[in-house]
């Protein structure tokens, strides 16, 4: 199976597969025109880096990552991976890495000199694939919502 596996940019086509995959990822159904709305913006954003992962040419994972340039890392370009999410019949067959892998590549042709991931602290198992990615966990992270 891992031969089989296509990593490839996503595209407008591509958004009902994302969609359906970040209500996965975060156990929930969101609005699905806020969605596409805010997926359409971030796939044309040439800062950012969208990648879908197939299997026969059909969708079975996803990463999205930011990119900005940040003062305390004296100006350089630093990009944050936001979601990825791999359908769960299709884990721990290489498609994580795959996926991660493409993005190292990418993110390294951008002149991203730094990647980052924050991951809920709930998700043990994503943890240690991003540790085994050569990671390291060097931060905690607040959150402070606004009403």
């Amino acid at each position: 199976m891992h031969d089989k596996i296509n990593i490839r940019n996503v595209t407008q086509a591509d958004f009902n597969a994302i969609y359906q995959f970040v209500n996965e990822l975060e156990e929930t159904v969101f609005e699905i025109e806020t969605q596409k709305k805010a997926f359409e913006c971030n796939i044309a954003n040439t800062d950012f880096i969208y990648l879908i992962a197939e299997l026969n040419k059909k969708p079975i994972g996803f990463i999205s990552c930011h990119t900005q340039y940040l003062l305390h890392h004296s100006g350089q370009k630093i990009a944050e991976i936001q979601e990825m999410y791999v359908n769960p019949k299709n884990r721990k067959v290489g498609v994580g890495k795959k996926l991660i892998d493409e993005l190292k590549r990418l993110a390294k042709n951008m002149g991203i000199k730094q990647l980052e991931v924050t991951s809920n602290k709930k998700r043990i198992e994503t943890h240690r694939f991003y540790q085994r990615e050569n990671f390291i966990n060097t931060h905690e992270k607040f959150t402070f919502e606004l009403r």
